[in-house]
């Protein structure tokens, strides 16, 4: 169970939000939403997981900022949204796991296969974070910013009401 521990505005170059922290126990996750999403329906919904890569060093290896500005982006145009940022990296092995998993990468594999060939989950993210956030806020449906099916599935069987996606062209 997740509780909102701390709320404020942040400014960014995509629109005002407000940022709410969420805690379960264990780790803590951030929410930024942009316009009243208590009640609504087919909410513009972006799940994402922490890169250090791409949002800290600017890494042109993944595409996580840019996802990141693209949902943004859209969400600002739309006035209605939410980004839930969860402490996730590296597909929830960690950055360890990145590290090894990138002479893999580099001999073409994806980033699952890289993962599972030193000896890590293809992708061992946990939603239930998401979908307690999101039925907090009161959001009774959600358009997933996204293209990836597994997430969609995974944030589904926690209860979260997904009537639809649109995927983040970079």
């Amino acid at each position: 169970m997740v509780i909102k521990i701390a709320e404020t505005d942040l400014k960014t170059k995509y629109g005002t939000y407000a940022k709410s922290l969420f805690y379960d126990g264990k780790q803590e996750s951030i929410a930024l939403t942009m316009g009243d999403v208590r009640g609504k329906t087919g909410v513009l919904c972006r799940i994402h997981s922490a890169c250090i890569s791409a949002h800290a060093f600017n890494s042109i290896e993944c595409d996580c900022r840019e996802q990141m500005e693209i949902s943004q982006q859209i969400i600002e145009k739309a006035g209605l949204g939410i980004v839930i940022w969860l402490e996730q990296e590296g597909k929830g092995n960690g950055h360890f796991a990145l590290m090894q998993s990138i002479k893999y990468k580099k001999q073409g594999y994806s980033q699952a296969e890289a993962y599972e060939a030193v000896g890590f989950k293809r992708d061992a993210r946990d939603f239930i974070q998401a979908a307690e956030i999101l039925k907090e806020l009161g959001i009774l449906s959600v358009v997933m910013l996204t293209d990836n099916v597994e997430k969609v599935k995974e944030i589904s069987k926690f209860g979260v009401e997904v009537v639809g996606t649109r995927a983040i062209k970079i």
